[in-house]
């Protein structure tokens, strides 16, 4: 079980720190700040410094993970705090994908990027499952 924990997490931190990484370029890729009028300094200062600051969290919180889920032996509270909050932010964003999709002007993007997120949404989700089902069982034991 422990290993299904570890692979999983990896696999959706590894997802995590790699859009993370990829956010820190969407700007400049996309020509984001073109569609802002140039006199509109603080908007544009508020949107890189908020882009800035997900990308780094994306990046921070994958590493995180992958951390709490390598330590021997598995710390379980740590474990399911840091996995609760990567579940939270991943559902977070796949609703935000449902109801306000993103790549909307292409089917395969936007249907990719919902694909994506429901595959790293289940890594954490049934590695949280699986960290606190074991400790039940081994309370009842």
């Amino acid at each position: 079980m422990i290993l299904w924990i570890r692979t999983l997490t990896t696999f959706g931190s590894i997802v995590s720190i790699g859009f993370g990484v990829w956010h820190f370029f969407v700007p400049k890729i996309w020509n984001w700040y073109s569609y802002i009028d140039k006199s509109a300094t603080e908007l544009i200062l508020a949107v890189r410094a908020i882009n800035i600051f997900f990308s780094l969290l994306l990046v921070l919180l994958g590493i995180a993970n992958i951390l709490f889920v390598s330590r021997k032996p598995l710390d379980r509270p740590s474990t399911i705090i840091i996995l609760l909050i990567s579940t939270i932010l991943w559902t977070t964003r796949l609703i935000l994908q449902i109801v306000y999709p993103q790549g909307s002007q292409n089917s395969i993007i936007q249907y990719s990027m919902l694909g994506i997120f429901v595959l790293v949404w289940i890594c954490f989700s049934v590695s949280l499952f699986l960290v606190v089902k074991n400790i039940d069982k081994n309370r009842s034991m």
